[in-house]
């Protein structure tokens, strides 16, 4: 019998050594690292009937390769069909991951019914039985007349029953409770998710069918497993929402098809998931009465504008250290455009907690909201209230400049189409040609936008 080889990887970063050590030499982790049994391609050629998951090698040019072999279709979802980057594309690895009852498997179960009707679609479960699965399908109302289950965890029985049924769509739920034979160790373990994931990807782009994998997560947020889990797919997708909202929102941070960063936003029902089509309008939900401390900004999620609504609160700190808190916006960005607010603004806030809160529980990751937080500290610190309709964008520098953001008119006309009358953005990005039913107001320092006001 063959010594079978090990390696030690470590589950942060996927970085691998020769033997095991306490850190990770690049991310820096402690007791990250754990062993890992590489499994021989013999092994797995015998166990899954002759298919070792190896193919002859071919090279090619780059005029010569087929580009119509592989048309997207559509998933029956066009929220869905706009995070994987216009439709589900044959032979792709895509990735759910999300926390517990955030609702990956029903979104899926969802799909799959949907797509069952034209294509040949098989549902792998893992960690429900079958008639959990069936039940949620009564629940839901869904089509069960043409979807296949399987409820069976070993990687490479499910392969050969897929040589046998041939789908074009399969859904594992969930890869973390996959296992190869040729590893010893425990289903969730690095080894397993690793050689689980590699295998069922690579069978997925050799027979063309599109894969969805479910995935885990950990206390942080983060994909249970190790990095390489992330390497190894196309489509990376995150399901998040709060426990106590009824929204939830599907966002991809990695996309070998379409755009990064693309945002789907769905809302939980008794019958499932539903799109939300128009998701300014349910981040708008504003009180008839304003308060200081508003104001709605633009922000560009993926190929599409989103209106969301920014608060601030200031008000007198009793310590020594004012608190200094940002919920859906980045922390240390807050203090640094405190200090140009002080700066450039004369509004000195040395004394003052400051809070920002994004409603709705979207999270703003780019500095297109810089210009409109400064706005509602202000207005919360004067106390005074902002117009109803009035929205605001532009990222800050330290010098006190407005800079310009990327696709500028489409903000201002998404704004125009919701009835904003007033937008305050960056001189760089006013249209030349105006756009109609709102004013616009070109600011190119940040004295310039406070005396907008």
């Amino acid at each position: 019998m063959a010594k079978q080889k090990t390696a030690y990887v470590c589950s942060d970063c996927g970085t691998e050594y020769p033997r095991w050590q306490g850190q990770c030499n690049d991310c820096k982790a402690w007791n990250t690292i754990s062993e890992f049994v590489i499994a021989s391609s013999a092994s797995s050629s015998r166990n899954l009937g002759g298919y070792s998951g190896q193919t002859q090698a071919v090279v090619e040019t780059l005029d010569s390769i087929d580009l119509q072999a592989l048309p997207r279709f559509e998933s029956g979802y066009k929220e869905l069909d706009r995070v994987l980057g216009g439709g589900i594309v044959p032979g792709s690895a895509m990735l759910i991951g999300g926390s517990p009852g955030a609702g990956k498997s029903t979104m899926l179960l969802q799909v799959m019914c949907q797509m069952a009707n034209n294509k040949s679609a098989l549902y792998v479960t893992g960690e429900e039985s079958l008639q959990q699965v069936a039940l949620r399908a009564q629940r839901l109302g869904l089509a069960k007349d043409k979807l296949k289950l399987l409820a069976e965890t070993n990687v490479e029985t499910i392969c050969q029953l897929a040589l046998q049924h041939k789908p074009e769509l399969m859904v594992i739920d969930s890869i973390q409770v996959m296992q190869v034979a040729d590893v010893q160790s425990a289903p969730g373990s690095v080894s397993q998710v690793r050689e689980s994931a590699a295998f069922l990807t690579r069978f997925a782009k050799q027979q063309h069918i599109a894969m969805f994998l479910v995935g885990h997560v950990t206390k942080e947020g983060s994909l249970a497993g190790p990095k390489v889990l992330e390497h190894c797919i196309d489509c990376s997708m995150m399901l998040e929402g709060e426990s106590d909202s009824r929204y939830r929102t599907l966002r991809s941070n990695k996309n070998r098809f379409g755009a990064v960063n693309e945002l789907g936003v769905f809302a939980m029902t008794e019958k499932g998931l539903r799109e939300v089509s128009n998701p300014s309008a349910i981040f708008l939900s504003r009180e008839e009465q304003q308060s200081p401390g508003s104001i709605v900004m633009v922000v560009w999620e993926g190929t599409r504008p989103l209106l969301v609504e920014i608060q601030a609160l200031v008000d007198y700190s009793q310590m020594a250290n004012p608190k200094r808190v940002a919920v859906g916006l980045e922390q240390n960005r807050l203090s640094m455009l405190l200090a140009v607010l002080h700066r450039h603004g004369n509004v000195q806030m040395n004394d003052q907690d400051v809070f920002a809160n994004v409603v709705g529980g979207v999270k703003v990751a780019e500095t297109s909201a810089d210009l409109a937080l400064l706005l509602a500290i202000v207005s919360s610190f004067q106390n005074k209230t902002l117009d109803k309709d009035l929205i605001a964008f532009g990222e800050v520098g330290l010098a006190g400049e407005i800079r310009p953001v990327p696709n500028g008119s489409e903000r201002i006309s998404e704004a125009a189409k919701h009835g904003f009358k007033r937008a305050i953005v960056p001189k760089a990005n006013v249209p030349k040609q105006g756009v109609v039913g709102i004013e616009i107001i070109g600011v190119s320092r940040l004295s310039d936008a406070l005396e907008a006001l």
